[in-house]
Order: C-alpha cells, then sequence, then structure tokens
C-alpha cells in the first residue's frame, strides 16, 4: 500500500475525512498556540509538527478519530495517563471531537516533547 503523500499540511487537512478536519483544525490551532517554534509538515502522509529536520508530534486521521501523537512518547511524563501505544517510541491520545483536547495535559505533553 502506497502512502499518500500531500504537498502542505492544508493540503494534508483537506485530504482527511471530513468528520475528522474539525479535530485536526483544532489540534493545528493547539499546537500554533503552545509551541508556536514548531514548523508545520507533512511525514509518513501524516500531518506532522518539526523542529528543525526532527519530527515532534503528528495527527494522523483514522476512521474513527484522529491520533494526536508523539515521536518520542514513550520518554514524556504523562500523570494523567492518556498516551496510547505499543512501540518502542511513539505514542498517541485518541481524540474523537474537539472537546476531547485536554488544553493542559496535551500543553505538557507538547512542550515536554518540543524540548
Amino acid at each position: 500500500m502506497k502512502m499518500k503523500s500531500y504537498a502542505s499540511f492544508d493540503k494534508y487537512l483537506a485530504g482527511q475525512a471530513r468528520r475528522n478536519q474539525p479535530i485536526i483544525r483544532a489540534l493545528r490551532k493547539f499546537v500554533k498556540r503552545v509551541a508556536p517554534k514548531l514548523e508545520e509538515s507533512v511525514k509518513w502522509g501524516n500531518g506532522c509538527w518539526v523542529k528543525g529536520k526532527a519530527p515532534v508530534a503528528y495527527v494522523y486521521s483514522a476512521p474513527d478519530h484522529v491520533q494526536f501523537g508523539f515521536i518520542r512518547g514513550s520518554a514524556l511524563k504523562d500523570p494523567k495517563g492518556l498516551l496510547r501505544g505499543e512501540g518502542q517510541y511513539v505514542r498517541h491520545v485518541k481524540v474523537f471531537k474537539p472537546s476531547d483536547i485536554d488544553e493542559r495535559a496535551f500543553a505538557a505533553l507538547l512542550r515536554q516533547a518540543a524540548r
């Protein structure tokens, strides 16, 4: 299966399921506010935020939710136990609607990841 490629974050967003677009837009605004130095990108067919060339966080659009993930998520302190994932490094939070974005908890994770 070939990964879809997008020329920009805007094109990535436009290519996602209509039900997930408001969630991705809300996460995009959130990241811009909390970690304005991160740059938007598209990597591995997903919306991504990078610091220099290093990917920090991403959004993945699943059929019924959006994953807000962290490339080095296994190293983050997660007092609320929000992060999911079995891999060695990557962890994510499942977001089913914009109101699921826990501003405080997500900001704590994002700030750690962006360091």
